[in-house]
C-alpha cells in the first residue's frame, strides 16, 4: 500500500488516482513478467501506460511500471530534439523526474518496484547527463540521425587546427601560474562556445557531416579542458 511520505507526495503531484485508497498486493510472477513487452501492467494485468508521456505508473493499481528503453533522452526530459536546449527547464526537468522515481521513495516497495526504480533513476541521470553538457548532447543528436564519431579518430583534421591544439598544449604544459592558467582556460572557453554555436546552426541545416566535423574538434577542446583540470589537482 501507497503510504507515508510517498503517498503524500503522490497526492500532492496529483499522481494518486481519485477513490483509490491502496493497491492491490503485488503478483508473485511479477519478476517473470519485468521484461515482457506486453503495454498490460506487470502488477494488476489491466491496461497499461501510454508508452509516451509520463505514465510512469499504472492508472489502475499505480504500480510502477518498467522504463521505456526506446524513448530517447530528449522525449525523456521533455525537450525538443535540437541542440539548443533549455539547459534550466532541463534540470527542473530532471528534479521533477526524481520525485517520481527516485530509490528513496521505494525503500518499503516489492523488489520489482525497487528493480524498476533504479533502472528509471539510472536512465533519467544518463540523460540528463547527456543533455546538459554541449558535447556529450551533440554527439547524442548526431548518434540519434545515424552519424558517429568513433573514438581515437582525427575526422582528417586540418593542419592548422591541430598546430592550434598542439600550441595550446604546449602553453598549458609550460605554464606555471595561476594568471597562465586563467589565459589559457580563456582560450578554450572561447574556442568552445564558438565551435558550439556552430554546431547548433549545422544541426538546423541538417549539415551532419559539418555537425561532425565541429563536434570532432570540440572533443579536442574538451581533452584540453581535462587537462587543465587535472593540473589544478594539487600533487
Amino acid at each position: 500500500m501507497w503510504g507515508g511520505r510517498t503517498g503524500a507526495l503522490l497526492r500532492v503531484w496529483g499522481l494518486w488516482p481519485a477513490g483509490v485508497r491502496g493497491r492491490r498486493p503485488l503478483g508473485c510472477n511479477a519478476a517473470s513478467l519485468a521484461g515482457n513487452n506486453s503495454p498490460q501492467c506487470w502488477n494488476c494485468g489491466g491496461p497499461g501506460v501510454p508508452k509516451r508521456g509520463d505514465g510512469f505508473f499504472c492508472p489502475q493499481c499505480r504500480a510502477l511500471q518498467p522504463p521505456d528503453l526506446t524513448r530517447d533522452y530528449f522525449s525523456l526530459m521533455d525537450c525538443n530534439r535540437a541542440f539548443a536546449v533549455d539547459t534550466a527547464k532541463l534540470q527542473n526537468r530532471y528534479q521533477q523526474l526524481q520525485r517520481l522515481v527516485h530509490p528513496d521513495f521505494f525503500s518499503q516497495r516489492s523488489q520489482t518496484e525497487k528493480d524498476f526504480s533504479e533502472k528509471h533513476a539510472t536512465l533519467v541521470n544518463d540523460a540528463y547527463k547527456t543533455l546538459l553538457a554541449p558535447l556529450s548532447r551533440g554527439l547524442y543528436l548526431l548518434k540519434l540521425h545515424g552519424v558517429e564519431i568513433a573514438e581515437g579518430t582525427d575526422y582528417a583534421m586540418d593542419q592548422q587546427f591541430l598546430m592550434e591544439i598542439m600550441e595550446i598544449n604546449e602553453k598549458l604544459a609550460e605554464a606555471q601560474s595561476e594568471a597562465a592558467m586563467k589565459e589559457i582556460e580563456s582560450i578554450v572557453r572561447a574556442k568552445q562556445k564558438e565551435l558550439s554555436d556552430n554546431v547548433s546552426k549545422a544541426f538546423e541545416q541538417d549539415d551532419f557531416e559539418k555537425a561532425k566535423e565541429i563536434l570532432t574538434k570540440m572533443r579536442y577542446f574538451s581533452n584540453v579542458e581535462e587537462k587543465i583540470k587535472l593540473k589544478k589537482i594539487p600533487l
